[in-house]
């Protein structure tokens, strides 16, 4: 049996909502005690001969790895914009330990095969854990829904078809429904998909003044409340990939409130930039929902600190260099960010707007429980996958050190502090910091 020690380090709980000094002890990949000052935090307990290997934490703080929602990687169809391999690496780098992936990939994971395809290339060239989502519809066209069942047995965690809203709610409510009677999650894209279609902005003095076609807030609003009517129709279990926008909160509370099965997450750029961060139309910040004004934001943020908002991600979308190179309206939306998520939600802990187990209830604890997993805790019995950082530490963004193949961050030469030190896979050291 192996057993290491994490010594000297902030530990970060997110279930207690606590940063101690204290201790990990780690026995054959799973948490096998955690020590503090309350409890056996003593030099005899700590004596290195009662370990196989000792890691000094240096006073960092040390979490549990990030639950990342929502990931994509364009394996198969479009390698060279991202692999298992390179987003792999960019997740380590970044304290991710867990990737949960995205469907949207050419061809569409629809089917026992493509999953399969998937798995087996995650389990070959990723230093994480890679847990795939499956298409709820057929080539994500909302027209026929997938063999859910099926591709539960093959090993898929969640039913979306991201950013391709089902527009024919006879369709959903059925996909919904067969969801529901096997216990599957579904997540939707809140968005009208009429009013969002061809939107590059949201609309505005700002959008107006550039010449950018406009999206109003209240399609989010308008896309949430329909799905909380079928989730409420269906009784299925449903998590909103991105809320946005501060008038899509009040039906999520009153969802919440009347005990539908429902949770919600954002992104990262959503919590850390805004609409004017657009500026003279950098395509690096074009994403989808489009970033919304100051307002938004803080409002945003403000639930993710009280919990309305569950998760926190970072919808990892790479593009290459001919995709973002074009005119906004015609550039593609998205951006990398799994090696950004930790340093850019640093910005909300510095200027105080989430507290560091706020952040680690939405990026760790809160998507694993909702997708029945066992990490994202610090508890004897959890899997030891692990983050050491430094939330201090200054650096200047430069995307050419990025892992990713793709390199479309909107954080290109900006000012962050945060530094992953270390992550770790079952105990396994994945990535330090040269």
């Amino acid at each position: 049996m192996s057993t290491t020690l994490f010594k000297n380090a902030k530990l970060i709980d997110p279930e207690a909502g606590t940063v101690t000094s204290g201790a990990v002890v780690v026995r054959n990949g799973k948490i096998a005690d955690v020590l503090t000052q309350n409890t056996d935090l003593d030099e005899d307990t700590l004596a290195p001969v009662n370990f196989d290997r000792v890691i000094d934490c240096n006073r960092k703080h040390l979490a549990p790895g990030i639950v990342d929602i929502g990931v994509k990687v364009c394996e198969p169809g479009e390698r060279h914009k991202e692999s298992f391999g390179s987003a792999g690496l960019a997740a380590a780098a970044g304290g991710v330990t867990t990737m949960v992936t995205r469907p949207d990939t050419d061809p569409v994971i629809d089917n026992p095969e493509a999953l399969e395809f998937v798995i087996r290339r995650a389990r070959e060239a990723a230093p994480v854990n890679v847990l795939p989502m499956a298409a709820l519809t057929k080539g994500r066209a909302g027209r026929e829904m997938t063999e859910i069942g099926f591709l539960l047995d093959a090993g898929a965690v969640a039913f979306t078809d991201c950013d391709h809203v089902v527009g024919d709610t006879k369709v959903f409510g059925r996909a919904l429904t067969y969801a529901r009677s096997l216990g599957a999650l579904v997540l939707g894209h809140p968005q009208d998909p009429g009013l969002s279609a061809g939107a590059a902005a949201t609309s505005g003095k700002f959008a107006s003044l550039r010449g950018l076609s406009g999206v109003s807030p209240m399609a989010e609003r308008m896309g949430l409340d329909r799905d909380i009517a079928m989730i409420e129709m269906t009784g299925a279990k449903y998590h909103a990939d991105q809320i946005t926008a501060a008038r899509a909160l009040p039906p999520l509370e009153r969802a919440k409130q009347n005990g539908f099965d429902i949770t919600a997450g954002t992104s990262i750029h959503h919590l850390t930039l805004n609409a004017l961060d657009v500026a003279d139309y950098r395509t690096f910040f074009k994403i989808k929902p489009p970033l919304r004004d100051e307002e938004d934001r803080l409002a945003i943020a403000q639930a993710v600190a009280s919990g309305l908002i569950d998760v926190i991600s970072s919808m990892h979308t790479p593009q290459d260099e001919e995709s973002k190179r074009l005119p906004f309206e015609a550039a593609a939306s998205g951006a990398v960010a799994l090696e950004t998520l930790l340093p850019a939600a640093m910005r909300l802990f510095h200027s105080d707007h989430i507290t560091l187990p706020q952040l680690w209830r939405a990026m760790s604890l809160n998507p694993a429980k909702r997708l029945g997993l066992d990490c994202g805790r610090l508890a004897p019995g959890a899997p030891a996958d692990l983050v050491l950082f430094d939330p201090h530490a200054p650096f200047v963004m430069d995307r050419a050190t990025l892992h990713s193949k793709s390199r479309n961050t909107p954080f290109d030469g900006a000012r962050m502090q945060g530094k992953v030190l270390a992550t770790y896979v079952a105990g396994k050291s994945v990535y330090q910091k040269q």
